[in-house]
């Protein structure tokens, strides 16, 4: 058996792994265009910032490990230019030497990537415009960087513009992001992530929302940046993080199937539409493990998962990919933002019934010293309660939550069982109720009816006779702001003063963050009025009212 693989990093190099576990006889020849076949790539913004202060930490693999300790063949600086099914070989050139050479293959897996999108711009092929996609690319922007640049410009906010911007910050350079969407972190819903755009502008990020470069222009060793406002910004270096694209043209020219947008289709044992041919990693479509629509999503969890897939469907192994769900999370200034399964947008787009709830739970107890408030978003159905999508954001405890529901989506859970999930707690790290129980516990309230809510989002579309707003809160807190046109009945005194509430009007009921307006709207139920509570109570509110 002879196992040629086309790329390293990580599908490549997990594919090559597992396939020698499960067998010391076969041939594996590991073909990578860099000179590193295996290096953490989502690394690379933490060296150029200096946190990661060693080059040699982010060699996951070294080529000598990997050839002394599995017995690869590991050829570095080699292209694949060709492949050719129907011979099963395929054409390799030595980047040192430019000679080509043809290798045969029993089963070839392709593991080439995906690359960073540059798109057809005035300017765009000026050497003071990097991406950054491996190590060279690192070593670039790391001396630009460190050697006297004062200012720098990243175009997009996604994963990797973010991470990149905090760690061009950490250098001392005045960054600006520019981004077309009107957010950061496209993925995420908006409301989510406007915390965290204030965050970014704290820290002292130009952050440009709502706009594209047009142009690049060199001016005495700079590059000038226009906006399509007409404005211009004089940077140091521009970084390019717009999205990458699958680096799918090699398969696609041997007539291997791609998908619309460049990924190599595969079905859930990696195997491409040409016999004995794979694919893995961020070059290939999957599917959605929710709803099972075609999805590409680059990540280096599922490229690692893909990887052993394909080794073990060459040995004849019962493995399957049960698709891909999007679980991911980003830290920027101390703050984290994290997601798994399907956003609102998404959910909107493909027209795909949905319910929604939010909380305000702290990381831990809160009689514990130093508890930190996150925002959990939670998406589910409306029939069933299965649990569609959730994201976070805060400082501590953010990756943990998304974790757990992340695995009760993927076991196909409801809602109601994150009400009986079973968490570790001690004081320092949860709680007795965990936030995770206490989402399942607010969505499965609003199922069964117990607690009806309204969202915030859409108060601002109510009239004051169509809906009597209700502030539960103290005299002090609603003095110091509320909702415009809310009326002041504190919680501890709404038994009594009842009578003050509309019994025929429909109402919404609000506190801080939502517990006290759920308790307020029990109330109320049980005198027979119709009320619900605003979910995510007023920090909600204030968070959509106040984007700025």
């Amino acid at each position: 058996m002879k196992i040629v693989i086309v790329g390293g990093v990580a599908g490549g190099a997990s594919a090559a792994a597992r396939a020698r576990r499960l067998s010391e006889e076969a041939e594996i020849v590991v073909l990578e265009r860099g000179a590193h076949p295996s290096f953490a790539n989502c690394g690379l913004p933490y060296y150029v910032g200096g946190e990661i202060e060693s080059r040699d930490r982010l060699l996951v693999a070294p080529i000598r490990l990997l050839r002394e300790r599995l017995r690869l063949d590991v050829r570095v600086r080699s292209e694949v230019t060709k492949i050719d099914p129907q011979s099963k070989v395929v054409t390799v050139k030595d980047l040192e030497t430019g000679k080509e050479y043809t290798e045969s293959y029993d089963s070839l897996i392709i593991a080439t990537g995906a690359s960073p999108f540059r798109p057809p711009l005035p300017g765009i092929d000026n050497e003071r415009i990097v991406s950054l996609r491996d190590l060279n690319d690192a070593d670039r922007m790391r001396d630009l960087a460190t050697k006297g640049a004062t200012r720098a410009v990243i175009v997009g906010a996604g994963f990797i513009g973010i991470e990149v911007a905090e760690n061009l910050v950490r250098c001392g350079i005045e960054t600006t992001i520019v981004e077309l969407a009107e957010q950061i972190l496209p993925p995420w819903d908006r409301e989510m992530i406007l915390p965290l755009e204030k965050h970014l502008v704290a820290e002292g990020i130009d952050l440009r929302l709502g706009a594209s470069a047009k142009q690049f222009d060199s001016a005495q060793g700079k590059v000038n940046v226009t906006l399509n406002d007409s404005s211009v910004i004089a940077a140091d270096f521009v970084v390019l993080c717009i999205g990458v694209r699958p680096d799918s043209k090699l398969a696609a020219e041997a007539g291997i199937e791609c998908g619309p947008r460049g990924g190599i289709r595969v079905n859930d044992q990696m195997e491409t539409s040409i016999p004995h041919i794979y694919a893995v990693g961020d070059v290939v479509e999957t599917k959605c493990s929710i709803t099972g629509d075609p999805i590409q999503i680059p990540l280096a969890g599922p490229a690692n998962r893909q990887g052993r897939i394909a080794a073990d469907r060459i040995f004849q192994r019962e493995s399957h990919y049960r698709g891909t769900e999007g679980t991911a999370v980003v830290g920027m200034f101390g703050q984290t933002a994290a997601m798994t399964g399907m956003s609102e947008k998404i959910l909107l787009a493909k027209k795909i019934p949905y319910e929604k709830i939010y909380l305000h739970p702290t990381d831990h107890a809160g009689y514990f010293p130093g508890a930190k408030q996150m925002l959990l978003k939670l998406l589910f159905s409306p029939d069933d309660g299965k649990i569609l999508g959730a994201q976070a954001v805060g400082t501590s405890g953010v990756d943990k939550r998304i974790d757990v529901i992340a695995m009760a989506i993927q076991a196909g859970m409801t809602v109601y069982d994150l009400e009986e999930a079973e968490l570790c707690y001690a004081p320092q790290y949860g709680h007795a109720k965990d936030p995770v129980n206490m989402a399942g516990f607010i969505a499965s309230g609003v199922l069964r009816g117990d607690q009806p809510i309204i969202h915030a989002s859409t108060i601002a579309d109510q009239s004051p006779e169509s809906l009597f707003l209700l502030d539960v809160r103290t005299a002090g807190e609603y003095a110091k702001e509320h909702i415009p046109g809310a009326v002041n009945i504190p919680i501890e005194e709404l038994r009594d003063r009842i009578d003050e509430v509309p019994a025929k009007q429909p109402i919404a009921a609000y506190c801080q963050v939502g517990q006290r307006g759920y308790l307020a709207t029990r109330i109320l139920l049980q005198h027979g009025m119709n009320a619900r509570n605003i979910s995510g109570g007023y920090r909600l509110w204030s968070i959509l009212e106040d984007p700025s």
